[in-house]
């Protein structure tokens, strides 16, 4: 069974996902721990529980989500994975880590590139890939139909969507990812977003002011 552990880090305040099974393999996805407290407890959960770091996973390359990335890479020796789209936005981060922050970043490139529709398989999971562009041109999610969950990264978020002022960003195009990609799925699968708490899609359908399919 699909397990799922969260971590909010950084003055983003980003949600990383730790995924794991009965087998300890597992992925870590979007790591945003960027200082020592946050590497730590993250490190501490890994080791507590045993598991072994089959790849790092990145939903898009926007700062919040990746600052953590190269230390993960390197603690635990694996690879990363992006969609080759979002390759640039993930390269530009070492132009304007400062002004947000952030001096001590250090950078590391995707190691492999993800596609629409490939499954990533964790342990005895599959995860599927879903191409959501809008937020960011090469913005993926991980889908495990399975267990009736979605790692949404800045897509949808409870009652809200991903901004789209950001190089790279479209709302028309981050609409229709949204219609199209996350609104077919069954409407209890659970979203679990890049920022703030889980949602579903069927009350999103129902009640976000920026996507709904129903009048509220």
């Amino acid at each position: 069974m699909l397990q799922i552990h969260s971590f909010v880090f950084n003055a983003f305040q980003e949600n990383t996902y730790v995924l794991y099974d009965e087998t300890k393999e597992c992925v870590i996805i979007d790591p945003g721990c960027y200082d020592r407290d946050e590497q730590k407890e993250l490190t501490d959960f890994i080791e507590r529980n045993d598991l072994h770091v089959k790849a790092v996973l990145n939903t898009h390359g926007h700062i919040d989500h990746v600052l953590g990335n190269d230390f993960v890479k390197e603690k635990f020796n694996t690879k990363l994975y992006i969609h080759a789209i979002d390759e640039p936005v993930l390269k530009s981060v070492k132009a304007y880590a400062g002004n947000y922050g952030f001096p001590q970043y250090r950078e590391t490139l995707p190691d492999l590139f993800l596609k629409e529709g490939e499954i990533f398989s964790v342990g005895n999971q599959h995860l599927k890939i879903l191409f959501v562009p809008g937020h960011s041109p090469g913005h993926i999610a991980f889908y495990s139909a399975e267990n009736k969950v979605v790692i949404g990264g800045d897509v949808l978020f409870r009652g809200s969507i991903g901004r789209t002022d950001l190089p790279g960003g479209n709302f028309d195009t981050l609409i229709k990812s949204i219609h199209q990609q996350f609104f077919t799925l069954p409407e209890d699968v659970v979203v679990y977003p890049g920022h703030g708490p889980e949602t579903k899609i069927g009350f999103e359908k129902k009640t976000n002011p920026y996507c709904a399919l129903t009048p509220r």
